[in-house]
């Protein structure tokens, strides 16, 4: 079956990963598009277990402070060199986590990755590192997570 260009595009726009990742998904689902998504789901979670042993020895340090000025979040989103944490993406990444914890207030970090993302319900925290783990080519980790709120 012939994947048009519009499709791998929607595809790419969606999750961010390389146009030929996007492409050869869309083949093996004959053009679905959420059965494409879900085996891009699943090279995610398999491209995490095979980095996991990597260094982790760059990152970025995000702050997100709510307009009121009454909570704030502070998150180290840690990955294995300087290319990917100077990465815009990255970094928009981080700001994003920060975001969402100043919102849900999670204890820790393993509470913040089963939360529901804000933006996107359908998706955790943890769908997320997966799948910039997939598309930078990096380990990727929430290292810390702080929310400070006034009483």
């Amino acid at each position: 079956m012939a994947i048009s260009p519009e499709v791998v595009k929607e595809l790419r726009d969606k999750t961010g990963i390389s146009v030929m990742e996007c492409k050869k998904a869309l083949e093996e689902a004959n053009g679905d598009m959420t059965k494409a998504l879900e085996i891009l789901q699943k090279r995610a979670l398999a491209s995490v277990g095979k980095k996991a042993d990597r260094t982790l020895g760059a990152g970025t340090v995000q702050a997100y402070t709510h307009t009121t000025g009454q909570v704030g979040a502070l998150v180290v989103l840690s990955s294995e060199t300087d290319f990917v944490s100077k990465n815009e993406e990255f970094v928009a990444l981080a700001r994003d986590i920060a975001m969402h914890a100043a919102a849900m207030r999670p204890g820790d970090v393993a509470e913040l990755l089963a939360q529901a993302f804000i933006k996107d319900p359908a998706r955790t925290i943890a769908d997320l590192i997966s799948q910039a783990t997939q598309k930078f080519g990096e380990r990727i980790e929430v290292a810390a997570v702080t929310v400070s709120a006034v009483r």
